[in-house]
């Protein structure tokens, strides 16, 4: 089948809505003064951090496991992460009773990596630099009749994280802009088909980190591009290229792609602990360091920022916040 920018609908995000009440928490959003003077503009910060497993993948991985069929369920799945959409898998299919095995980078998170055992997930590390993790995993899926669920480039995951901006909208009605943070695209591409249908006219940036740029420059140039893992922080926005299923969509409702520094991201989880009493992820700060350091012009304007997540190392936040003073 071919992939077209309408393959997932606001219908199907509208049912993802139905399946995870009772199930995902509906976070709270979240507003600021001084964001609101540093920005020049009105921020509602819809906070994932706050999300079960600390991240908006809860979301989508709930919302896809759950409409598997019973011979799926009953044989399993895979999933390969960094760590968030790995701890999210791992929790939902612990919920549903579905056995799942998650391949992750030797050097994912401590804590993300102890969460996913934690929940009863079958963890196989792969080394980042040398090995393919999409290979890995369908290997895998092959040998032992497991059905593949990956991070953001399946269409029952990116209507679950589309979630996140339809309550958003419903909480503080229509935006101007919404600003989400993009790794492969996932919740970029839900949120944007919410954003179109919930809030028609809003403008929808990505955000991603400055060495890890990948959709930026296949959004500009009109085409799929790959990079080396990027140097960055932001461990959840460390892919390679955008997927196949989120790229169209994301070329079809989205405006432009952003990026911010990792010392910006730093200075985001400063502002976001000192100010608003939180604890928020380097990927997590993407979107609202966007806005804080006026990448683009907000004034004026009622904006919606995806805070995605806030899965950070503790013995790493005093690195961070150093970093935000340098």
């Amino acid at each position: 089948m071919t992939v077209t920018s309408h393959s997932i609908t606001a219908a199907d995000i509208a049912k993802a809505a139905e399946i995870l009440q009772n199930h995902a928490i509906r976070t709270p959003v979240m507003t600021s003064r001084q964001a609101d003077e540093i920005a020049g503009a009105q921020l509602f910060f819809k906070c994932e951090n706050f999300q079960r497993i600390g991240a908006f993948k809860f979301r989508g991985a709930y919302n896809a496991i759950s409409q598997l069929t019973p011979a799926q369920r009953q044989a399993g799945v895979i999933a390969f992460s960094s760590g968030n959409h790995a701890q999210a898998m791992a929790l939902a299919a612990r919920e549903l009773g579905v056995k799942v095995t998650i391949v992750m980078p030797h050097d994912a998170p401590a804590a993300k990596l102890a969460a996913t055992r934690g929940y009863g997930a079958n963890v196989v590390i792969y080394q980042r630099q040398t090995e393919d993790r999409e290979a890995i995993t369908q290997r895998l899926a092959a040998e032992h009749g497991l059905t593949m669920i990956p991070p953001y480039d399946y269409p029952q995951v990116i209507a679950g994280q589309g979630t996140a901006a339809k309550e958003l909208i419903e909480e503080v009605g229509p935006l101007d802009i919404l600003l989400v943070c993009t790794g492969g695209g996932g919740l970029l591409s839900g949120c944007a088909i919410a954003a179109h249908h919930w809030s028609p006219g809003c403008r929808v940036f990505g955000v991603e980190p400055e060495a890890g740029n990948d959709v930026q420059q296949a959004f500009r140039s009109g085409e799929k591009v790959w990079i080396p893992v990027p140097k960055t922080i932001a461990d959840g926005a460390q892919t390679q290229q955008v997927g196949n299923l989120t790229f169209p969509i994301i070329q079809h409702y989205v405006e432009d792609i952003l990026t911010v520094t990792d010392q910006q991201l730093c200075q985001q989880m400063r502002f976001f602990m000192e100010r608003m009493k939180m604890v928020v992820e380097p990927t997590g700060c993407l979107a609202a360091a966007a806005a804080m350091n006026q990448v683009i012009d907000l004034r004026g304007k009622k904006v919606g920022v995806i805070v995605s997540g806030g899965n950070v190392d503790v013995d790493k936040i005093g690195q961070y916040l150093a970093m935000a003073q340098d």
